[in-house]
This record gives C-alpha cells, structure tokens and sequence, in this order.
C-alpha cells in the first residue's frame, strides 16, 4: 500500500471534492430535513437490523420489524408523555405569579441584604390581565398562521411532504445502509482506504456515543430525574425531570438547569427550605447513577467531545445552517474531532515537528 504524504498529488483534489460537497450541502440545506433524520434513523437502527439479520433473518424483514418498533415506542411517547406534559405546563402557567412573588418578596430581598446590593426592586404585574391577554394573543397568533398555512396550498403541500419523506428515505437507507458505506469506502484512492476505514471506524465510535449512547443516557436521566421529583410531591416533576435530561446533552448542565429550575419550583409550591435538601438528594443520586453505571453502560470507554466543543458545535451548526445544522453539530463535530487527532499524530511523527 503507498504512502500517503501531504505532498501527493490526491490531496488538492480531495481538498476540491470536500470544498465542493460543503457548498452543496450549505445552498440545499432549505431541502436537506427529511434527508437528514432519515439518515439518522437509519443510522440509529443499523445496530438492531445487522442484530437480527444475525438470526438469519433477511435485511429487508429486519428493517421492517425495527420500524414496527420505532413507530410503537413513539406512538406510546406521544399517547402518555405528551398530555402529562401539556398538563404540567398548563400548571407552569397557573404558579408564574406565585414564583414571581416569590422572586420579588423573598429571593430579591434576601439577596440585596446578604450581598449589600443596590435596592432594585421589580415591578409589580397584574398578572390575571397580563396572563389572559398573552394567552388571547398566542390564540390569535395560532389561528392566523394556522389560516397562512392552510390557505397556501403549495406551502401545505411541500410540508407535508417532507414529513412523509422522512420515513421513506429512512426505510431505504436503512435497508442498504452497509452496502452504501462500503461503495462510499470504495470510492477513495486505494492508497487511502485502509487509514480511511480506520478514521472512519473510530468517528462513528465516537458519534454512537452522542447519538445512541448519550441519547439513552439522556432518556434515562429524564425518568430518573421525573421519578425523584415525583416522590418528592412536586407537582411539576415530569416537566422538571424531562428538561433536565434534555439538558444532559452537554456533561454537568442537565444537573445545573435541573436542580435550580427543581428548588426554584420546590420552594413556591411548599414554602419549606427542606425540601430543597430532598431535591438536592434525587439530582444527587440521578448524577451518581450517571458517572457510575449509565455513561460507562450505555456510552462506555468510547472517545467523547468536551463540554465546550458540544456547546460550540451546536451554536456553530444553529448559525450555520438552522435547525439543520443543529442535528448535524455534533455528528460533524465527531468526524473533525477524529480527523484532528490523527492530524496531529501525523505532524507530530513528521520530521517537521521533530526539527530533523
């Protein structure tokens, strides 16, 4: 196998194809959403076909029973979770003026007095007015884009048919999802395609651990969290617990968001310092739990991306290409991560690291 140099010849024209493939992705990106989470749920699904096609059954039947599934699991997510959450934050709504008082009566206060801060004191709303004309605005608002959106034929349209897309390109992909990576592998010079696989073997190490490992950590975080929340008698719990797995996504900031978003809420419904202690004590355990069984579990030893590379990568993915970019972020973010490592492993073996 030959050598592969910075100086051959391959590169300018790899540097070409890839500058080409970004420009592309960048002015179809209005058009790239079913195409995208189709991808990653054939990505996220390949794992249980390859397991069933184990057990001899065909490729296209394994796709099948592993969209039965999908389909099961989001169908009861929508039939339990949704109206719980609706419910809860109906009651969010409802404890806004309680906690505003709070904020302004107690927390304010007390803060002015421990740390000498300036007297600023929040104005006070009239909340039962400013609640209903908010929630006649959003129905007004509601109903004239409903009407925009159903009055545009074309608009409609195109809409849904991106969403019927989703699972179709999903269906495909997933079916021929091997067989599409070994032709993309093909596709390199021969030169390049056994560090190519390698490259390529270790990024989708370390983007399994973001989109199926940290993706179930998450989930699993968030019935914890609701769990804990719920024994203690918050009547928020399922909202809390959610938000903060949702948060997990970034190391330490579920934990963060939730425990003060939590004890916020805890101390407007039950008045009682004490109950922030039992609140401190579930995201405690929940955060135990995580550090020793759920991440090495579910996530394992696999290559991870630092807390500010995660936050980078999903504001920079958010600027770049909109909602697009922002489920590509961390995918993205992955491959250059691996990319890099190897880049400098490769500088720092050239003789121009070791002055030579």
């Amino acid at each position: 196998m030959a050598e592969l140099t910075p100086s051959a010849p391959r590169w300018p024209l790899a540097l070409v194809v890839l500058g080409v493939a970004a420009g592309l992705l960048y002015l179809l990106q209005p058009i790239l959403m079913p195409f995208v989470l189709g991808a990653l749920i054939a990505y996220l699904g390949d794992p249980l076909v390859d397991r069933l096609e184990k057990y001899k059954l065909s490729r296209t039947a394994g796709v099948v029973i592993v969209f039965v599934l999908f389909t099961a699991l989001m169908v009861l997510a929508v039939l339990v979770a949704l109206p719980l959450l609706v419910q809860q934050l109906d009651a969010l709504v409802r404890k806004v003026p309680q906690i505003y008082h709070w904020l302004t009566h107690t927390l304010l206060p007390w803060l002015q007095t421990r740390f000498s801060l300036p007297l600023e004191q929040l104005p006070d709303v009239d909340w039962t007015s400013q609640l209903a004309t908010h929630w006649q605005s959003l129905g007004k608002f509601s109903a004239q884009l409903l009407r925009e959106i159903t009055g545009s034929g074309l608009g409609l349209l195109l809409g849904l048919a991106n969403l019927a897309l989703v699972p179709v390109v999903a269906f495909y992909l997933l079916r021929d999802w091997d067989t599409l990576v070994s032709r993309g592998l093909h596709m390199f010079p021969r030169a390049w395609q056994g560090k190519t696989a390698e490259m390529v073997a270790e990024a989708d190490e370390v983007v399994s651990a973001f989109l199926r490992g940290q993706f179930l950590v998450m989930c699993a975080l968030g019935v914890i969290y609701s769990c804990g929340l719920w024994l203690v008698g918050l009547q928020l719990a399922l909202l809390l617990g959610v938000l903060a797995g949702l948060a997990s996504i970034v190391p330490y900031l579920g934990f963060a968001v939730g425990v003060t978003a939590s004890c916020i809420a805890a101390y407007a419904q039950f008045h009682d310092w004490h109950m922030l202690l039992w609140v401190g004590v579930v995201f405690g355990v929940g955060q135990a739990l995580e550090s020793m069984v759920l991440t090495p579990v579910l996530v394992g030893d696999r290559i991870g991306l630092h807390p500010v590379a995660v936050i980078f990568a999903l504001m920079a993915g958010g600027q770049i290409a909109g909602f697009v970019g922002v489920l590509l972020a961390l995918p993205v973010a992955a491959v250059i991560t691996v990319f890099l490592r190897h880049a400098v492993e490769y500088y720092q073996s050239s003789s121009l690291y070791g002055g030579d």
